[in-house]
Parts: structure tokens; C-alpha cells; sequence
């Protein structure tokens, strides 16, 4: 017959937990529950050679933790053994080690987060210019659409909404800006619906983008939507914001009731619900194709279809027409509902189209197999039509960058490349990995080999918006480059930053040499760090904050817009544009910040930055 095994089912039971401490009262009563069981083991001559181990070990032990102060008199409130040794080592936790990592994961963790404490500091340094500029339009020019801050007025500029205040609600709201939530919120809930009956001429694309996306995502994040996000207490209920956006978009749906086809006039008159086309009646193909994010979301949170339905049916019309490789030219008549002239660009009247393609489509909830995989199939052909007809590299250092097609794909193409190009990379970037990181997208297999070149084409373009910045004297880009070519060259035209390695690439028109404090390349550089986790992004953010704030912050308050970015000191406009607030700083101050802020995947960013969230069923 067997000897009993030399441990019992307690044993066996604190074995399954044997990484958690026990205290010594645990120890003692261990002890005891066992001792018969010890005393059988002490009885062999094994057990006998172990436990004299045992005891070697615990007299080495008592030797060891004798520190060089033992022999000093014993300080009050410290319990000692003999030799000095204190009880309190013997009895106290190891430490908790953190798993080691290897330097790839340990360097992604690391860019994952706010972990350095410097992004932390140089977050809260875009709070504060925030705060800074809001002062200086609370001071100036509460109101008003627009802060003039040299002048030290307000201005209204885009139909006297207060476009300021409501693009601005948002960011307030992300940043934390609880006082500033509280004083924009009131003024919509005191002034706004007033205005909106009154006001004459708005256009319909800036004041769906500006006021009904600032509404509408306001709505969401002060807890509206069935409360799935509420980032502020402060302003007025969700509710209030809803109902104002529900009056608006009921006076801008007539631009679309008021055309003969699906394609909807450029400009509203509020006060008495009517519409009309704009001077020499064309519409904007990007104006007339980038309101469907927000009008869907109202058709969702209110629950009438009719803001949706109309919006959607001019996606669903230009579906219908002839594209070159998916690219559209940049005017649409709202008359006969066809394009008009053969200009093809992603600047100014273009870049938006080609932004809700996807971003819509996203909305929706990104499926293949919905009745929106149009707009996907639409955004991949004219991304293979970007790679094919408007992408090229400037000599002599080969930065990447996309063109223009002034005459259509039989013309002359032209190496122009408006600032506002520079929303392309993030949109790439977005479109490959459908807001996941690249490095779970590869994880699950989910980038297909176009979205790889997508996905390079974004990075490869991101670093000609950033040097943009880079070859100017003043560290901000201009309105507009020229990239130098094979076929096109034009001296004594440089940026003023002889130190830049693309001094030579890049070409900066007398007239083109302002800046006006836009978003798009900062946008861009907040989504690819997102997504690839690459900390250079961030480090090429601060770059341009750094400048922001060295040359447009006003002394009185707020910041205004330069004249020429090449010179030092720069020659200033004296206008602070609403999406200095609305977009600018944002994307600048969520750049700095956790991904769990506004995730990618969850959210998406109206052409104006005001999130919207993602539809999932």
C-alpha cells in the first residue's frame, strides 16, 4: 500500500492560484493544515537532506538582507529581527514586473498613447490656443461669422449664422472646454433659430458643412443619438441642437426642390425657404456631392427620410454620367444635370466629391453588399484614375504629388497643387484601412492589394503637403505650389527656406503665397499617424503648431490669416477663418492625443471635422 502523496487537496486547491500572494496569516494556517503530512515527509532520509537545504537557505537569506545600516539603533516604528533584518522585507510584495516586449511591439506601444508625457504638454498647448482664439472672437466679435483680429472686429462673411460659434462648439466640446461649450451653446439656443428666419442668402454647401455639421455633431457628443457619446454636461439639452438643425435643413432642402433635376442649387434664401443657382449657373461638383453626411445623419436621429432622400439622389445621378477613369470635372449644371467644361482637379470645387465617395459609404457601414457599394466602386475607380492621370514626381528629388487636368485627359496637364489637395492622404488612408490601424488591417487579412497602394500612394503624398511647409521662410505652406518637372521649370520663384532639401522641387507663385490657416494637411497627418502609428506625423504636426503660433497669433487676441509665407516677418490678412477653430485646431489637438478619442472606426469627420457617428447594424 502506497504512502499518502505529500500534499493535500488545499494544496492542490492554492496551486491553481499560486501567483497570488499570501499574506502570513495564509502561510501559518497553510502550515498547520499540513503538519501531519510534513511530519510523514520529515521521516525519510530525503526529507531530512531537503530540510537541512532548507534550513542553509534561510540562514544565507538572513545574512543577505542585512543591509550596511543594520547596526544602527533601530528606528521608531520599525519592527527588526535579530541581525538587523526587518520584517518588513521579509513579509512585503515583490514587484510587479511589466511584460517584456520586443523593441518593434514595445516602440508601437509606446506611439499607441500619451505614454510620453511631451504630447501630453504639447496637447494641452493646442487647448490653450484654442482658448486664446475663442477669447479673441468672444471679445471682438461674438456673433459675427468671422473674428477680424487686427482690426479687432467682426465680420459676417457666410450669411450671418455666427459660423464661428457653432464650428468652434464642437471642438470645445472634444477639447473640454466646458466654459467655452457653456457660452457657445447659449448663444445657439438664444440666437440662432432667430437668425436662420431671417437671414437672406447662404450657400448650401458652406452652411451644411459649417453650421448644420457643427449642430449635428454637437447633438451627438453632448449626449444626443440615444446617449452614446456625451463628452460635455455644459450648454444646453442635445434636443435644443436638433431642433435648430431640423430647422435649417427644412430651408436648405429647397435648393434641391427648387432644381429641375437631381442636382441642387448652389444658394438659399432662409428667410423664405427659396433657392437659386448660382451667378452663371453652375454648381460646384464638390459643393453639390458633399452633403450627404449630414443630411443622412438627420434623416437617422430624426427619423423623417427626407433629408437623406434628397441628398442621396445626387450621388445616385452622377453615377449615372460619364467620368474619365472616375474622375469628374469640377462644374455640374443644375439645369440640364450634366458636367460642364473638362477641368479635372482634387483643389478647389473637386476635393470633397471624391472624400464623401468613401466617407459616405463608411457611414453607412462600410458593407460591399449594401445598397451603397456604388460609392465604394465609384472612389476605387477614380483612385486608379488619380494614380494613372494626375500623380507625378518633381525633379530633382522626386517628391510625389498630384496634378491637375485643366483641358481634360487630352489636355496639357498642369504640376498645380492647391493646399486643400492635401486632404487626399488621410482619405487614402481611411479608404485602405477603413479606419483600423494598418497593422491590425494586416493582422486580418482585411487590405486588398489596391488598398496597399493606396495606402503608399497616402504616405508618399503626405510628405510633399508637409514640405510644402518645410521650403517656406516661415514654416507655413501656401495656398498653392507648383512642383518643378521635366516640362515645367520656373526660376527665382522658391519658398525662402534655402536649407530645404526640396528647395528646388517646388514653386511658389507671387499670387499663391498666402496662407489662411487650413486644415488639410494637418487633417491628413492626424489620420496617418492614426493609422500607421508612425510618431513622425506627430513630430511634423508640432512643426506646423510651432509655426501657427510664431506668426499668426495676434497680440489682442485670436489669430488672422498671412499674406506671404515666404518672407519673415510674414505680411498679415486680417481675417481668422471659422475652421481655424472647427478644424485646424482639432485635428492638431486629437493628433496629440489618445485613439480612443473620436476613433476611426467609429466615427467620421465631415469635410468640415465635425464627426459623425458610424452606422452599425
Amino acid at each position: 500500500m502506497s504512502k499518502s502523496l505529500p500534499y493535500s487537496v488545499k494544496d492542490v486547491n492554492y496551486d491553481n492560484a499560486k501567483f497570488r500572494h499570501r499574506s502570513p496569516l495564509k502561510v501559518l494556517s497553510q502550515s498547520m493544515l499540513t503538519l501531519s503530512t510534513k511530519r510523514n515527509y520529515a521521516s525519510c532520509s530525503t526529507g531530512k537532506f531537503l530540510i537541512l537545504i532548507l534550513i542553509f537557505g534561510i540562514g544565507c537569506l538572513l545574512f543577505m538582507s542585512k543591509g550596511p545600516n543594520d547596526s544602527a539603533p533601530n528606528e521608531k516604528g520599525k519592527v527588526t529581527f535579530v541581525g538587523g533584518l526587518r520584517l518588513g522585507k521579509l513579509l512585503r510584495k515583490p514587484p510587479r514586473l511589466p511584460p517584456r516586449l520586443s523593441p518593434d511591439e514595445g516602440q508601437l506601444r509606446g506611439n499607441g498613447s500619451n505614454t510620453d508625457p511631451k504630447w501630453a504638454v504639447r496637447q494641452q498647448s493646442v487647448k490653450d490656443a484654442f482658448d486664446y482664439a475663442w477669447s479673441g472672437y468672444r471679445k471682438y466679435a461674438m456673433g459675427y461669422d468671422e473674428l477680424m483680429p487686427i482690426s479687432q472686429r467682426g465680420v459676417d462673411g457666410l450669411g450671418g449664422l455666427g459660423a464661428t460659434v457653432v464650428d468652434a462648439l464642437d471642438t470645445a466640446m472634444i477639447m473640454g472646454h466646458d466654459n467655452i461649450v457653456s457660452e457657445a451653446g447659449a448663444w445657439v439656443e438664444a440666437h440662432l433659430l432667430e437668425r436662420i428666419s431671417q437671414k437672406d442668402q447662404v450657400n448650401l454647401f458652406e452652411t451644411t458643412i459649417r453650421v448644420l455639421g457643427g449642430l449635428l455633431s454637437a447633438y451627438h457628443l453632448s449626449g444626443g443619438d440615444q446617449g452614446t457619446v456625451n463628452m460635455t454636461h455644459n450648454g444646453p439639452k442635445p434636443a435644443v441642437y436638433l431642433n435648430v438643425a431640423k430647422d435649417l435643413a427644412d430651408r436648405l432642402l429647397s435648393a434641391f426642390s427648387s432644381s429641375p433635376t437631381s442636382v441642387p442649387y448652389s444658394d438659399v434664401i432662409l428667410r423664405d425657404s427659396t433657392a437659386h443657382p448660382a451667378p452663371g449657373g453652375m454648381s460646384s461638383t464638390a459643393e453639390v456631392a458633399s452633403v450627404q453626411l449630414e443630411f443622412n445623419y438627420l434623416s437617422a436621429v430624426s427619423g423623417d427620410p427626407k433629408y437623406s432622400t434628397e441628398a442621396m439622389k445626387v450621388l445616385a445621378h452622377i453615377k449615372t454620367l460619364p467620368k474619365t477613369e472616375g474622375l469628374v470635372p469640377i462644374y455640374i449644371s443644375p439645369q440640364s444635370g450634366e458636367f460642364v467644361g473638362e477641368n479635372i482637379r482634387l483643389g478647389s470645387r473637386g476635393d470633397s466629391y471624391y472624400e464623401y465617395l468613401i466617407k459616405v459609404w463608411l457611414q453607412q457601414g462600410g458593407k460591399l453588399n449594401s445598397n451603397f457599394t456604388y460609392l465604394h466602386d465609384m472612389y476605387t475607380e477614380a483612385m486608379k484614375g488619380v494614380r494613372h492621370l494626375l500623380v507625378r514626381k518633381s525633379v530633382p528629388n522626386g517628391l510625389v504629388f498630384v496634378g491637375e487636368l485643366p483641358y481634360g485627359s487630352k489636355g496639357e496637364f498642369s504640376p498645380k497643387m492647391d493646399h486643400l489637395v492635401c486632404f487626399l492622404p488621410g482619405t487614402l488612408a481611411l479608404g485602405a484601412t477603413k479606419g483600423l490601424t494598418k497593422e491590425k488591417a494586416l493582422a486580418e487579412n482585411l487590405l486588398s492589394f489596391e488598398d496597399l497602394e493606396n495606402l503608399k500612394l497616402a504616405e508618399e503624398l503626405g510628405k510633399a503637403c508637409f514640405e510644402m511647409y518645410e521650403v517656406t521662410a516661415t514654416g507655413l505652406a501656401p495656398e498653392i505650389a507648383y512642383f518643378h518637372t521635366g516640362e515645367y521649370s520656373e526660376d527665382g520663384l522658391e519658398g525662402g527656406n534655402k536649407s530645404s532639401m526640396y528647395a528646388k522641387d517646388i514653386i511658389i507663385h507671387q499670387a499663391d503665397r498666402h496662407n489662411l490657416l487650413r486644415p488639410e494637411t494637418v487633417e491628413s497627418l492626424f489620420v496617418l499617424y492614426r493609422i500607421t502609428k508612425d510618431t513622425k506625423y506627430r513630430d511634423q504636426g508640432w512643426q506646423i503648431f510651432e509655426a501657427f503660433e510664431k506668426y499668426t497669433k495676434v497680440k489682442t487676441g485670436g489669430y488672422t490669416s498671412l499674406d506671404d509665407v515666404t518672407e519673415v516677418p510674414p505680411r498679415r490678412r486680417d481675417k481668422m477663418e471659422t475652421f481655424f477653430l472647427g478644424e485646424t485646431l482639432k485635428y492638431l489637438y486629437l493628433l496629440f492625443g489618445d485613439d480612443s478619442v473620436i476613433p476611426l472606426d467609429k466615427f467620421v469627420f465631415n469635410t468640415e471635422a465635425h464627426p459623425l457617428p458610424i452606422k452599425h447594424t
